[in-house]
């Protein structure tokens, strides 16, 4: 299979004219960091509108981290759970507790380095938009949006370039409306739809956010 973009920033802004398109009115664009940041960037200046970070923090199955039990974001209390993750793989209290303390810490961490002196954006009322590098299955972009709907955005809209069908279909439920470039079977993880996929360091994402809207 062919990557269908050559890296994070190209795949933001095959999102820029759908959303554009929609006309939506003072929006707000969020990201999860830090693979969606490049994404949101060409998004937030198309739209004109400020660019704000949305932490989040997958709960990953520890044998296989990449496999999503859970999430947890700021501003949410209680953590997100998959009880079909949790069920398919046996996980028990005793072995969730230390994953859960060692990603509050991490969000916490994140907190103090990312947004230290940013201008943290208030959604009551207005429409958000939500950004990452993709959908698979989703968790820590349920949790981001659980987050803003608790902050009471007036409109929650999810914006991603790749996404599974059936995830779209799941998240009409959670999102007002969800946006996407291209849908198709995630069978090897986002990374394949793109050309460069590395991982971002926080250096990287600094940089980026010093010329954000």
């Amino acid at each position: 299979m062919s990557p269908l973009f050559a890296d994070r920033a190209e795949a933001g802004r095959s999102l820029v004219p759908l959303l554009q398109a929609r006309g939506f009115a003072d929006p707000l664009v969020y990201a999860l960091p830090r693979g969606g940041v490049p994404v949101a960037l060409p998004i937030a200046q198309g739209l004109h509108a400020p660019l704000d970070l949305l932490l989040v923090r997958k709960l990953g199955v520890p044998w296989q981290p990449e496999l999503g039990f859970g999430a947890i974001a700021e501003g949410l209390e209680e953590p997100l759970f998959n009880q079909d993750i949790i069920a398919a793989t046996g996980l028990t209290e005793d072995m969730i507790a230390p994953v859960l303390a060692a990603e509050r810490r991490q969000l916490a961490r994140r907190s103090a380095v990312y947004v230290k002196g940013w201008h943290r954006q208030d959604p009551k009322g207005r429409i958000a938009i939500l950004v990452d590098d993709g959908l698979a299955t989703g968790i820590t972009a349920r949790a981001g949006l659980a987050a803003l709907r608790k902050r009471s955005a007036a409109r929650l809209v999810l914006a991603v370039p790749i996404a599974a069908p059936e995830s779209v279909a799941e998240f009409q439920g959670l999102a007002d409306e969800v946006i996407t470039a291209e849908t198709a079977p995630i069978r090897f993880g986002i990374g394949a739809f793109y050309q460069d996929f590395h991982q971002i360091s926080d250096a990287e994402m600094l940089e980026m956010l010093a010329g954000a809207p």
